[in-house]
């Protein structure tokens, strides 16, 4: 979830989230998604918008088994160059997913469902091809940094953008086969200077002002009953 432009290359954005700042960003939203997911050894996982794999790379390197899938075939292409066949990249609409029901015991997906219209078909999709637990990261309607770059449309990577709040995650999630679900919060400030890491350090995640949205929970069913 940077501000990376999204009009840049798959090799431009993905080395974005290797500059000092965006590596912040990004594991500072790695560590709440792991967290949330409890990724074990033997599990297998799904990043739905994969994009470039930056975060489907971390989930490789725990995981026995990662498949990521995005609409972009160019960053599909550099996603499979970079992941040294730590995981698997498909084509795949985040609305229709092409898996059976729980496939994957993990799935999680980071700052993409933004930018999918039906967000909430989306939501039902990660919910059904996961077996156990899964994890949504979105824009924060509520976050300083949706009043800098998110009102009137949005601007720069943002435009366009849908920047979600807690009660409507919470009513589409209502008819899902979910339970245990958390939202929680992070990335207060996106500077990512000393001042940012120490707000970070101190800031609850039930605090509803960070930037990052992470929406989280465990399928109903066979292994999540």
């Amino acid at each position: 979830m940077g501000e990376a432009d999204q009009t840049m290359t798959p090799e431009d954005y993905d080395a974005w989230y290797e500059s000092p700042r965006g590596r912040w960003i990004g594991e500072r939203e790695w560590a709440m998604v792991n967290a949330a997911l409890r990724l074990q050894p033997g599990d297998s996982v799904l990043d739905v918008g994969c994009g470039t794999g930056w975060f489907t790379r971390r989930a490789g390197a725990v995981a026995a088994r990662v498949v990521g899938v995005d609409v972009d075939p160019a960053s599909l292409d550099f996603a499979r160059r970079r992941s040294g066949g730590t995981a698997e990249y498909l084509p795949g609409d985040a609305t229709a997913l092409p898996f059976p029901d729980a496939t994957f015991d993990k799935v999680m997906s980071i700052a993409a469902l933004c930018f999918v219209s039906d967000w909430r078909r989306a939501v039902s999709e990660i919910v059904r091809v996961s077996r156990d637990r899964f994890a949504i990261g979105l824009l924060n309607r509520m976050s300083l940094l949706y009043l800098r770059k998110g009102r009137h449309g949005g601007s720069g990577a943002y435009a366009g953008a849908h920047w979600h709040t807690r009660g409507e995650l919470r009513a589409a999630l209502d008819d899902l086969q979910a339970t245990d679900s958390t939202i929680s919060y992070g990335v207060f400030v996106m500077s990512g200077s000393v001042a940012a890491r120490a707000v970070e350090r101190a800031a609850p995640g039930w605090v509803p002002l960070g930037s990052f949205l992470l929406l989280a929970g465990q399928r109903r069913g066979p292994s999540g009953a």
